[in-house]
């Protein structure tokens, strides 16, 4: 399975792609059978600020079951199709939206940001980006206050003129305040589907106000060239998407 030049047109004008049961029953069921047994036994309330802000399951993230989502659904291929060519991807990011009900005010509603820049929880001089998040379903999310993730079609392009412009290191704003008061396009979804999102494109989630864990697997995807030019992947969109760099945008989507 590959992209065409219509669906990489899209991403560049988007920032987002969406693969509908691009993971296997299979896959997901292999999945959410070690991330469910590790949530019922080994995860203490407490935690839950921690794990939100990092990844749950810490040590399920190098795990077979997990690493497959990407491996070996088709995701790899679809990522190496708008980086040209990737990093190899040694572990997994696990995202539980807990049940509110279960676990009043343990999450709170996340701000708009990207990740890895001018985290609250990092030194504002520290970068943690990447290039292209990969998100895999792992549980029915029908609907917003599942806990889904909302996201801003096109914020990649302000985010990174804002970057260029606007923003420089040791900055603790995440995102312009234009950016910053929008809610965002909910990410819904059934197990199997399969996320793609530009770093740069802003995003937020919110509470799970429903009884049962909202559950996600990322990748964080990195073109073999990321680390050492994290500043200028801030602001130049297409620096790690070289496939992209001369393609035009698609038409924006008329009603």
């Amino acid at each position: 399975m590959s992209l065409t030049t219509e669906d990489k047109a899209t991403f560049k004008r988007d920032g987002v792609l969406i693969r509908r049961g691009l993971a296997t029953p299979d896959h997901v069921r292999q999945a959410i059978s070690v991330i469910a047994k590790s949530y019922r036994e080994g995860m203490a309330p407490e935690d839950i600020p921690a794990y939100s802000r990092r990844t749950f399951t810490p040590e399920l993230g190098d795990s077979a079951e997990l690493l497959s989502l990407y491996t070996q659904t088709g995701a790899a291929g679809l990522a190496a199709d708008l980086l040209g060519a990737t990093a190899p991807i040694l572990t997994a990011q696990v995202q539980i939206r807990v049940p509110e009900a279960e676990f009043p005010g343990v999450q709170q509603v996340k701000a708009m940001h990207v990740d890895g820049v001018s985290c609250p929880h990092l030194d504002p001089q520290e970068l943690r980006t990447f290039s292209l998040l990969v998100g895999v379903v792992l549980s029915d999310i029908n609907e917003p206050r599942c806990g889904a993730l909302h996201y801003l079609p096109g914020g990649h392009i302000t985010m990174a003129r804002w970057f260029s412009e606007e923003w420089s290191l040791g900055v603790t704003d995440q995102v312009p305040p234009e950016i910053d008061s929008e809610d965002g396009t909910a990410f819904l979804g059934r197990p199997g589907d399969v996320l793609l999102m530009h770093h740069l494109v802003p995003h937020t989630v919110g509470q799970n106000l429903k009884p049962f864990p909202r559950v996600m697997a990322y990748f964080r995807v990195s073109h073999p060239d990321h680390a050492g030019r994290r500043l200028e992947a801030l602001r130049d969109p297409w620096l790690d998407y070289p496939p992209l760099a001369d393609l035009p945008f698609a038409p924006d989507v008329k009603e």
